[in-house]
């Protein structure tokens, strides 16, 4: 039997079963709408060959609409509860047993990925986003590609251009790794219960190549925290704490590397930063 989604009626009645009360610590809002988890697993491409990484997935809408396609999933959620009762819920909507493994742990801590999954797929909440994807990017260079429901300052500020307002530190750190755009807009009205800040979807792909090393990635991104604590400095001064100690020897270390010191921290691509990294 095809693999069928779950309703608002059922999700306020899984909620009730396991007490659990949606909290804006661990970002439960839940989505109760069939064409937005449907809308998700198609901006993420996935297909029934592919074997799928969510975070998070509550109390499993997203997790059977990635299994509506054939697609197996790993499922990595925080609140014991919804780990454990997630198996069942799949079965009693004809998920084969073999084709959803439940991680019951922090995303944060997780370095260990059962099938090496290739796509990721996650509705994250706002205090957690960028650090678990950042980890998630960092720790498994398999996954290749992926599509994440955010809030739509997260989402915006992830995809956001050198040059923007809202560019900043988890801008180019993302695009250390691939490629980020904005994928879609999501409804308020979908969540349950529902939220007063506006989700997006955004959607990355890893580059083909790796931009560098482990240590040269950990040079870049310090640089790229200094530039960005003193955003409005110049990155002769603001990067004299970690290029030489002085607005002198950090101007010298910017002219090797062919940048302006007279430049602003937001005005560099991820290249600009690797390329002082290295240099």
């Amino acid at each position: 039997m095809p693999v069928s989604l779950l309703g608002a009626a059922e999700i306020r009645r899984l909620a009730a079963d396991l007490d659990v009360t949606p909290t804006k610590k661990l970002g439960q809002n839940f989505v109760v709408d069939a064409n937005t988890v449907r809308k998700i697993v198609q901006a993420a491409r996935v297909s029934a060959s592919d074997r799928v990484v969510e975070i998070g997935p509550g109390l499993g809408s997203l997790t059977l609409a990635i299994l509506e396609t054939g697609a197996s999933v790993v499922a990595v959620e925080i609140d014991h509860r919804l780990a454990e009762r997630l198996p069942a819920t799949a079965a009693a909507h004809d998920v084969p047993a073999d084709r959803l493994t439940v991680i019951d742990a922090d995303a944060l801590r997780v370095d260990a990925l059962p099938g090496e999954p290739s796509v990721l797929v996650a509705n994250l909440p706002y205090n957690v986003s960028v650090p678990v994807l950042l980890h998630f990017l960092e720790t498994f260079p398999y996954l290749q590609r992926g599509v994440v429901m955010v809030q739509a300052e997260v989402g915006e500020r992830l995809a956001a251009p050198p040059g923007s307002k809202i560019y900043g530190a988890p801008s180019v750190k993302a695009a250390w790794y691939g490629a980020w755009r904005l994928a879609g807009t999501v409804s308020r009205q979908v969540f349950w219960p529902v939220p007063n800040v506006d989700s997006v979807l955004v959607a990355f792909e890893r580059d083909a190549e790796p931009r560098g090393t482990e240590e040269h990635r950990r040079q870049t991104f310090r640089i790229v925290d200094a530039a960005f604590q003193q955003r409005r400095k110049m990155l002769r001064q603001a990067l004299s704490g970690v290029l030489g100690g002085t607005a002198a020897e950090a101007s010298a270390h910017l002219e090797r590397a062919g940048v302006d010191p007279t430049l602003r921290g937001e005005q560099l691509t991820v290249e600009d930063y690797a390329r002082i990294a290295a240099s």
